[in-house]
């Protein structure tokens, strides 16, 4: 799979991003220099270990037939230690439903194993870059 970006020319650092066929628009806040017409980076990143957690359980408790209704996830960014090498995230997800006490502690140890809980927490990630004249 390919996920592709291209400059919008309306903004000064804004990026069209394109997955299968999901538009976006991504770019940096004002304080960065961006016009914040879309999240940032770092707030897809973010959303994506939100947007899994939520996923996941949605898929589990159908699967098990836990009567999950629905599903408020919220993720707190602290990445004033992000250049000494510490970026904190912390999620929090509100379930609604007629939930056990042994359910919810179920779902709990289920969001501790979403896909890119672990690929943030326990997986290495080999990144390639190549820089190449656009023609």
């Amino acid at each position: 799979m390919s996920i592709e970006l291209h400059r919008d020319r309306s903004a000064a650092m804004a990026q069209k991003l394109s997955i299968r066929s999901h538009a976006l628009m991504v770019d940096g806040s004002v304080a960065e220099g961006g016009a914040d017409t879309g999240p940032s980076p770092h707030d897809l990143y973010d959303a994506a270990l939100g947007a899994c957690k939520a996923v996941t359980l949605m898929w589990y408790a159908r699967k098990k037939g836990i009567p999950v209704d629905d599903i408020h996830t919220v993720v707190e960014r602290d990445d004033s230690g992000e250049r000494s090498g510490v970026y904190r995230l912390a999620t929090t997800l509100r379930i609604q439903g007629d939930l056990t006490d042994a359910q919810l502690e179920e779902l709990q140890a289920v969001a501790q194993k979403c896909p890119v809980h672990k690929l943030m927490t326990t997986v290495t990630t080999e990144i390639t870059t190549n820089v190449e004249r656009l023609s």
